[in-house]
C-alpha cells in the first residue's frame, strides 16, 4: 500500500466534504463520500420518516468499498464510523464545530425539528468522537476544529504533512 487510508467523520455540517475533496486534490488521493456513493448505488434498506432520510445498508457499503480500501490512498467521508472495519484506516479525523456555527450550517441545509436538534446534541455530547475512539485504536483518532477557513487551511496542511511522513515511513 503506497498511500494511507483516512477516515473523516463528524456530525453532518462540520466540513468533512470540503476538507475531503480539497485533501484528495492536494495529496493525489481518492475521495469517497459514502452518502453520495450510497445514493448512486442505491445502497439502502429503507427510509427513516423521523429524520426524512434513507437508511444505509452498511453491509452493502462495506462490500462496495472493500477492493478500493485494500489498494490504499482513499479518503472516506461519512458521519458514522463504527461499521467500517478497523483494518481499513491508518488515521481517523473527527471534525468538530462550535454549536452556533453548526446550527446555522444545518439550518441552511434545510434541517428542521428533531433532525436539527439531534445533530446539535450529537455534537455537544461528542457522540461521533466517542464512536471513533471505541471503534479504532485511540492513538489513531484525532479531533480537529472546523469553524473557520483558517481552520480548514491548518487542517489541510497538518494532514498533508502527516500523509507525506506516512509515505516516507511506509514505502
Amino acid at each position: 500500500m503506497r498511500r494511507p487510508n483516512i477516515l473523516l467523520t463528524g456530525t453532518p455540517g462540520v466540513g468533512k466534504t470540503t476538507l475531503g475533496k480539497e485533501l484528495a486534490s492536494r495529496a493525489g488521493m481518492t475521495y469517497i463520500n459514502v452518502g453520495d456513493m450510497a445514493k448512486e448505488g442505491e445502497l439502502y434498506e429503507g427510509f427513516d420518516e423521523g429524520y426524512d432520510c434513507p437508511i444505509l445498508n452498511e453491509d452493502r457499503v462495506i462490500d462496495e468499498l472493500e477492493d478500493k480500501m485494500s489498494e490504499g490512498g482513499v479518503i472516506v467521508d461519512y458521519h458514522g464510523c463504527d461499521f467500517f472495519p478497523e483494518r481499513w484506516f491508518h488515521i481517523v479525523f473527527v471534525l468538530r464545530t462550535e454549536n452556533s456555527l453548526l446550527y446555522d450550517r444545518l439550518e441552511s441545509r434545510g434541517y428542521k425539528g428533531k433532525k436539527l436538534q439531534d445533530n446539535i446534541q450529537c455534537e455537544i455530547f461528542q457522540t461521533l468522537y466517542e464512536e471513533a475512539v471505541l471503534s479504532y485504536r485511540e492513538e489513531i483518532v484525532h479531533q480537529l476544529p472546523s469553524n473557520t477557513p483558517e481552520d480548514l487551511e491548518r487542517n489541510l496542511d497538518q494532514i498533508v504533512q502527516w500523509i507525506e511522513q506516512w509515505m516516507k515511513d511506509n514505502n
